[in-house]
């Protein structure tokens, strides 16, 4: 088994193929290294016998590996049951080599063949429609045997048009983290989890009990979240169809918060449209679900007083429910039907359409969100020293700081914007490599920083900014290296400016440039802050003060 002639034409049909992983594609290939030490036959057991020697048997995990091809003719020779029952008007003795032959390699119509001619044209038909298979999902322990064989077996006697064109690998199950056995009582039926937890609980657990090679793990603790967390949305749904009428109206994208809502809508139906298609149905799930609640309520705090419109509601109420319906259907239909009162049903109604993704305002986002974290962490641990340093008997509210002023730098300068540039030049996108540290260094040496008198303590400045930027660049990509960041720090904090007062519990806030000598008047006395923690892109620096 595995001569060198077979070996070229599997290698060639298996590079053709989709395996989802390279994990799973170096399992094939290694199999194909060694596989022409496997025996091909046996002396015993049941089988399908050598033609040329009847003594033996094919082995038989490479035996009736092209079974799929079987299964597009079956029902005609069944009679449409699935389970053989029933007598066929075809007879084994009928089905010669010729027949096969017609049916699934392009070959002459079997002249001699006594099976009516409707019937075998109806079979080739059949098989022509469905060959070649897209998919076969399979256990990663067949892939060293059973599976490969597969490939041998189509690549022998199959035209290429009719090679496998995918298979999709995957671990065993197990149960809350052990391994699932009778014997231990760790173990259940799909029969035995649908009652426990409902149908879409169990699909909801499954799919997140993990995507890939690795061992699935069904969690009961996420079966039984699943159910509250699909029960605790339909109630948030009907709650707001029956407050309908105290949303806001008009165009879904008026505020900024809408723009990033709907913004992130489009996101989650792209990217879990591509998780699906790769079968990642736990990604899938984040995407589709997980990630897209917590959009809908960042969106929900975001919009304050103004309220949240009600077009992009419900827009995020159908996308949701068509994204989650692969996995949940039953929920589903249920929303679809009953709370948005849709026709027809949701399986039917397709992927829901959406606009190209706008990763800038993405980008503008979460530098927003994180700012107000950092600033969060800054007032709090400002507002504690404070209390500290107080006499006990003064009222906590008159340390509070109740006016903000953020200082942005929106473009790196000086020995930054060097070091950056140098890295630019060193950089090489092809390999996503950089230069050896002795080459950037002497590069920074013949710069305009490096014949500053002071060179000696600027470079002690350099070299940690250096390798914080390197790293960053393998992290994120080459944009790390930009001077200044796609979007308007200072527009988006301006806009957001209400948000912002809103989170840190503000009266008064400022949204300043350190580039504006009269901004930085406005420090006062806190102005030293802005030498020790400087802003730059991406990172303002906040200085909190007592009316």
């Amino acid at each position: 088994m595995g001569s060198q002639i077979g070996r070229r034409q599997a290698e060639k049909c298996l590079a053709s193929m989709n395996l989802f992983s390279e994990e799973t594609r170096h399992g094939f290939e290694h199999t194909l290294s060694w596989l022409n030490q496997w025996a091909c036959s046996r002396h015993f057991g049941l089988g399908t016998r050598i033609p040329w020697d009847e003594e033996f048997l094919v082995e038989s995990l490479s035996d009736s590996t092209i079974y799929m091809a079987y299964y597009t003719v079956c029902h005609m020779l069944q009679k449409g049951d699935m389970y053989g029952s029933d007598t066929s008007s075809v007879k084994p003795q009928q089905l010669t080599d010729e027949v096969w032959d017609f049916l699934f390699c392009s070959g002459p119509y079997p002249n001699s063949s006594d099976i009516p001619s409707s019937l075998l044209n109806k079979m080739k038909q059949e098989f022509e429609y469905w060959y070649p298979f897209d998919l076969r999902v399979s256990g990663k322990d067949l892939i060293q045997n059973h599976l490969t064989f597969s490939i041998y077996n189509h690549a022998a006697i199959f035209p290429k048009h009719h090679w496998p064109q995918g298979f999709r690998c995957n671990g065993h199950i197990m149960l809350n983290s052990e391994k699932m056995s009778k014997s231990t009582g760790n173990f259940r039926t799909l029969r035995q989890a649908i009652e426990e937890f409902s149908a879409d609980a169990t699909r909801f657990s499954l799919a997140d009990a993990g995507d890939g090679m690795d061992d699935a793990n069904f969690v009961f603790e996420t079966a039984n979240a699943a159910i509250l967390r699909l029960t605790k949305e339909i109630a948030w749904m009907q709650e707001v169809l029956a407050a309908e009428t105290s949303l806001r109206s008009g165009p879904p994208t008026t505020t900024y918060a809408d723009r990033v809502f709907a913004n992130e809508i489009n996101i989650a139906v792209k990217i879990t449209e591509k998780n699906y298609s790769e079968y990642l149905f736990r990604e899938a799930l984040k995407t589709g679900f997980y990630d897209l609640q917590a959009a809908r309520d960042e969106y929900r705090f975001s919009c304050g007083t103004g309220g949240m419109n009600r077009d992009l509601l419900w827009r995020f109420m159908d996308v949701q429910t068509r994204l989650i319906t692969p996995i949940c259907p039953h929920y589903a239909e249920y929303v679809w039907k009953e709370l948005l009162k849709k026709d027809g049903l949701v399986i039917k109604a397709g992927w829901p359409e959406a606009d190209l993704p706008d990763l800038t305002l993405k980008k503008a986002n979460k530098y927003l969100q994180d700012s107000i974290v950092s600033m969060r962490k800054l007032l709090q641990k400002q507002v504690s020293g404070s209390k500290k340093a107080k006499a006990v008997n003064v009222p906590s509210h008159q340390n509070k700081p109740m006016v903000g002023l953020i200082f942005v730098n929106e473009q790196y300068d000086g020995w930054k914007k060097e070091c950056l540039n140098i890295l630019g030049s060193k950089f090489n996108s092809a390999t996503c490599s950089f230069a050896p540290d002795q080459e950037i260094i002497e590069a920074l040496q013949k710069s305009a920083i490096g014949q500053e008198a002071n060179f000696k303590q600027i470079q002690k400045l350099c070299m940690p900014f250096l390798r914080f930027k390197k790293d960053e660049v393998i992290a994120v990509g080459v944009q790390a290296l930009d001077l200044k960041l796609p979007f308007g720090e200072k527009d988006v904090l301006e806009e957001n400016s209400e948000l912002v007062k809103l989170q840190l519990g503000l009266e008064r806030l400022e949204i300043l440039s350190v580039a504006d000598p009269d901004a930085v008047k406005k420090a006062g006395s806190h102005v030293s802050l802005l030498s020790q923690n400087p802003p730059s892109p991406g990172n303002p620096t906040a200085i909190f003060l007592s009316e």
